[in-house]
C-alpha cells in the first residue's frame, strides 16, 4: 500500500487534530501494510513528520502576518492545489489521506478526516474567514473523497442525516490515547507543578483552546457559584492556547485571576501536559460541542474524576464513567462540579470506570482501522 499524507495539521499549539495527524503519521510508518508512506505539507514534500513541526511553525507565522486573509487564504489555496495535482500526477497508485477535513486535488483514492460540523451548527464561534472557506471547500472535498473517516459515531450520523453522504462511504474510527497519561506518584508529578505554580493544589482542570465552542465563559460563572471554601480549596487551572473571539472571556478572566481564583497556564508542552493531568483533582470540559473530546479520555486514562457535556460526542466517548451535564445550565454546572469536587463515593467509581473506559482507545488501534479504510478506498 502507498500512501500520501497530508501533515498541514501538525504545528504548534498542538491541538486535537494536530496531535491526531502526528499519532497517525508515526504509525503509518511503522504499519506493516504501508509499503510506501509520502508526507506533504504546505507546498513540499518532507522526510518526517517532526520535520512538519518545525516548517509548519515557520509557515503559521508567515501567515499569520498577510493582510487580506480571505483572498490571501483563496490565492494560496488555489496555487498549492495547482502545485499538488502537477506533483502527485504519477502517484495515482496512492492513496491521499488528509486528516484535517479539505482534500487537494489528486487524480487516485482519496480519504478526508471530518471532525466535526462546528462550522454548520455554530458559524458564530469561528472567524469569517474560516466559515467562508469551509463552505466553499467542504462541498467538493465530500464529492471527491472515496471514503470519509470520522472520529465517533455521532459525526458519522451527522454527515449522513444532515449532509446525504452515503452511509457506505463513512467510517468511524475513534482517537487514541497516549500510554504517557496514566496515574502518577507525588514524586513524578512535583517538578511540573511547582513549574506551573500548581504544587500542593487540588486544583480543578480544563484542557482546550480558548474559543466559544468550549463553553468556558459559563464554565466560569458556575464555578464563581460554588461556595467559597470550595474555590479556595480547588481553584480552576485552564490549560491551552490562546483561540479567536476571546474578548469576553478575557475581561471575566482578569478579576478572578488577579485574585488567585483561576489559574491561566496557557499552552502546556506536550512533555508537561500528561503530569498537568495526573496531578488534578477533577477535570471539566462542558463544551458546547465537540466531535470527539480527546482531552476526556487523557483526563480518564490519567486516574480523575471528569465532568463533561451530554451533548454530541462526548456521552459516547466518556460512556458511563463521567458526570455529564447541560452546557447551557449553568446551575446544573455548578451542581455538577460541586459532586465532582466533594464527593468521594462517587470519585472513586468514576477513577475506575475512567480507567476502563480510556483503556478501550489507542493509537494503534486509530491506525489500524485507518489502514482498513485505506483498503476500502483503494478497492474502490
Amino acid at each position: 500500500m502507498h500512501v500520501i499524507l497530508n501533515l498541514d495539521a501538525i504545528q504548534l499549539p498542538l491541538t486535537g487534530i494536530g496531535q491526531y495527524a502526528l499519532q497517525l503519521a508515526r504509525g503509518l510508518r511503522r504499519h506493516p501494510a504501508v509499503v510506501n508512506i509520502r508526507y506533504f505539507s504546505a507546498y513540499r514534500w518532507l522526510a518526517d513528520p517532526d520535520q512538519a513541526l518545525r516548517f509548519n511553525q515557520a509557515l503559521g507565522e508567515v501567515r499569520n502576518r498577510v493582510p487580506f486573509k480571505t483572498l490571501a487564504l483563496y490565492l494560496y489555496g488555489f496555487a498549492r492545489g495547482q502545485l499538488f495535482r502537477w506533483r502527485t500526477r504519477n502517484l495515482k497508485d496512492h492513496v491521499l489521506h488528509t486528516p484535517n477535513y479539505i482534500l487537494m486535488p489528486f487524480p487516485g483514492a482519496a480519504v478526508t478526516t471530518v471532525h466535526d460540523l462546528s462550522y454548520l451548527h455554530y458559524p458564530q464561534h469561528h472567524p469569517r474567514e474560516r466559515i467562508a472557506f469551509m463552505e466553499r471547500q467542504m462541498p467538493r472535498t465530500l464529492a471527491q473523497a472515496t471514503m470519509i473517516i470520522t472520529d465517533s459515531e455521532f459525526v458519522r450520523r451527522e454527515l449522513i442525516d444532515l449532509l446525504g453522504v452515503a452511509a457506505h462511504r463513512v467510517q468511524t474510527v475513534p482517537l487514541g490515547v497516549e500510554d504517557l497519561f496514566h496515574p502518577r506518584s507525588p514524586a513524578e508529578l512535583a517538578p511540573a507543578l511547582t513549574r506551573h505554580g500548581l504544587a500542593d493544589s487540588a486544583y480543578l482542570l480544563v484542557v482546550a483552546t480558548l474559543e466559544p465552542r468550549k463553553n468556558l465563559l459559563r464554565l466560569i460563572e458556575a464555578y464563581g457559584r460554588l461556595p467559597s471554601i470550595l474555590r479556595q480549596c480547588h481553584p480552576l487551572a485552564i490549560a491551552g492556547a490562546r483561540g479567536w473571539l476571546t474578548g469576553e472571556l478575557e475581561r471575566r478572566l482578569d478579576p478572578l485571576e488577579r485574585s488567585g481564583q483561576i489559574k491561566r497556564l496557557g499552552y502546556i508542552s506536550q512533555e508537561d501536559l500528561p503530569l498537568i493531568y495526573a496531578g488534578a483533582h477533577g477535570f471539566a470540559l462542558p463544551s458546547l460541542y465537540e466531535g470527539f473530546g480527546l482531552p476526556v479520555l487523557e483526563a480518564m486514562a490519567s486516574n480523575v474524576p471528569v465532568l463533561t457535556s451530554n451533548r454530541s460526542s462526548l456521552p459516547e466517548v466518556a460512556g458511563d464513567a463521567a458526570l455529564l451535564v447541560d452546557p447551557e445550565n449553568v446551575e446544573a454546572i455548578t451542581t455538577g462540579l460541586e459532586r465532582l469536587l466533594t464527593d468521594d463515593e462517587w470519585r472513586a467509581r468514576a477513577v475506575e470506570r475512567g480507567l476502563r473506559q480510556a483503556s478501550q482507545f489507542s493509537w494503534q488501534r486509530c491506525v489500524d482501522q485507518t489502514v482498513s479504510v485505506y483498503r476500502r478506498a483503494l478497492a474502490g
